[in-house]
């Protein structure tokens, strides 16, 4: 029987690549029932500001496969990334982006790589998650989670297990912030324990990335938080030759959305001349998720022996000798070779019943017990001191409420400002102040939400401009918040 598989033949280029994806597919014979939905510009400018409309989502769910075209997101504000909207909305958690070589065929600096990215796909400041909170600061969140990181991490292990993988690489930037890129870590660092046959390290992202931009024959798979793994696997892309080669697979435990890393390209769209190989590609990494791997294995060697055979299209021909193929004239390149394998790149197969990542539900651990002992309260306050607004908040913790609070410190852009600030830091007009909780002798208590509320009470009467809160708690005795920075 065939499979059913939404389609989205997308923007820009993407009619083009699309249809000659599903050309090489239908030749190749991949067992899929097409089912087009219309997803991205138009979309987008027809009311649907998520870039989807409702009859699409009810596709997705239903074939539970999405082999996606690039589209375009309008320029101007209201309009979220689809991409980023169906990932969360279905819960595509992983991101999974293969980057090889192909040398001699498409130049490259680095002719031994072959290594897989896989990149957190829910979280992170990808939660999007903005606020202008004055005149001159805007924030956003950045969320991670210790069941998305569990999720990743054992994803990544079993994908290295599942495929004769040797190593798992973890890249945070956990050295400065400790608590979520620290967890992070900290959930890589227990996982790795089951999986004692796999080689394990970590870098710190800016290092690791220089790393895999000169050495990539370091790595074997990389996991790692998301925006972390989005700018990472498009330098991988790229030193392979070019980001126009590189597929990509999103996984979730009920839906896998296929597609190539590249954007829509609306300079060159209707031409004929884009490369259709990362949608290709990123088909046959579909084939084989959907029990089809003889048909992927076909299909992949067919396209590696075109590449061997020196036919490109224009964006891998600049520079050489001979015509640039058109996106069609591609396609007709690879059905020809079908049944072909390459001579001196390495020829690919895949597992008849190819072990699957096992869908890691998480497990709840019992609830820590939980205490406020302080409270950060942001506040907008333009052309004062440190010390001026020290001085005023202050005053305002000896009112008759709330007793028992303690001003302990004045941040400014995450850094210390008072006590001991420098004259030579400079300010914005959003400070941090973080009170704590204190008894009558001065030593630490918790306090309740309802003392927040007299304490903003204090702050109202004293029309000082708080933005948010943020709450001090510890977690079994172990403090969730950090210090400021010189605290």
């Amino acid at each position: 029987m065939k499979t059913p598989v939404t389609i989205a033949y997308g923007d820009g280029i993407g009619p083009e690549i699309m249809t000659a994806t599903l050309r090489m597919l239908e030749a190749a014979g991949a067992q899929i029932e097409p089912e087009v939905i219309e997803v991205g510009e138009k979309v987008y400018k027809a009311g649907h500001s998520s870039g989807i409309a409702s009859e699409a989502w009810d596709s997705l769910r239903r074939t539970k496969v999405f082999l996606k075209a690039p589209i375009t997101t309008p320029s101007g504000g209201g309009y979220k990334s689809l991409n980023v909207t169906i990932r969360k909305t279905l819960g595509l958690y992983a991101n999974v982006r293969p980057c090889v070589s192909y040398a001699p065929f498409v130049p490259t600096p680095h002719p031994i790589m072959d290594l897989v990215i896989i990149r957190e796909n829910e979280e992170d400041l990808y939660a999007g998650i903005e606020h202008r909170q004055t005149d001159e600061v805007f924030q956003c969140l950045k969320l991670i989670t210790r069941p998305g990181s569990e999720k990743i991490v054992r994803y990544a292990f079993e994908y290295a297990r599942a495929n004769g993988r040797r190593r798992v690489t973890c890249m945070t930037k956990d050295n400065i912030m400790k608590m979520t890129d620290g967890l992070f870590r900290k959930v890589f660092d227990e996982v790795r324990a089951e999986y004692a046959e796999i080689e394990t390290d970590h870098y710190i992202i800016d290092i690791g990335t220089a790393r895999m931009a000169t050495r990539p024959d370091r790595f074997d798979v990389v996991v790692t938080p998301n925006l972390y793994g989005d700018i990472l696997s498009d330098v991988a892309a790229e030193i392979t030759g070019s980001v126009g080669l590189a597929p990509s697979a999103n996984i979730g435990e009920h839906v896998a959305m296929f597609e190539a890393i590249h954007g829509s390209a609306p300079d060159i769209a209707g031409r004929g001349i884009a490369n259709p190989s990362g949608l290709m590609l990123a088909a046959v990494m579909m084939l084989v998720h959907v029990r089809q791997p003889q048909v992927a294995a076909r299909l992949h060697n067919a396209w590696l022996k075109t590449i061997e055979d020196g036919i490109y299209t224009a964006e891998l021909q600049q520079g050489r000798l001979g015509r640039a193929f058109g996106s069609f004239d591609f396609a007709s390149a690879v059905i020809e070779r079908l049944g072909q394998a390459p001579a001196k790149l390495t020829p690919v197969q895949y597992a008849e019943t190819p072990a699957a990542a096992p869908k890691p539900t998480y497990r709840r651990r019992p609830p820590a017990k939980k205490e406020i002992v302080g409270v950060d309260v942001f506040v907008h306050a333009p052309e004062v001191s440190a010390d001026y607004l020290a001085g005023r908040l202050q005053t305002l913790t000896h009112q008759p409420k709330p007793a028992g609070f303690q001003l302990q410190m004045i941040t400014n852009r995450g850094v210390k400002v008072w006590p001991g600030g420098f004259p030579e830091t400079f300010c914005t007009d959003h400070w941090r102040c973080r009170f704590v909780g204190v008894d009558a002798e001065g030593q630490p208590r918790p306090i309740s939400h309802a003392d927040i509320v007299a304490l903003l009470h204090n702050l109202e009467d004293d029309r000082l401009d708080f933005i948010k809160t943020e709450n001090l708690c510890t977690f079994d005795g172990e403090p969730g918040y950090a210090l400021g920075q010189g605290q």
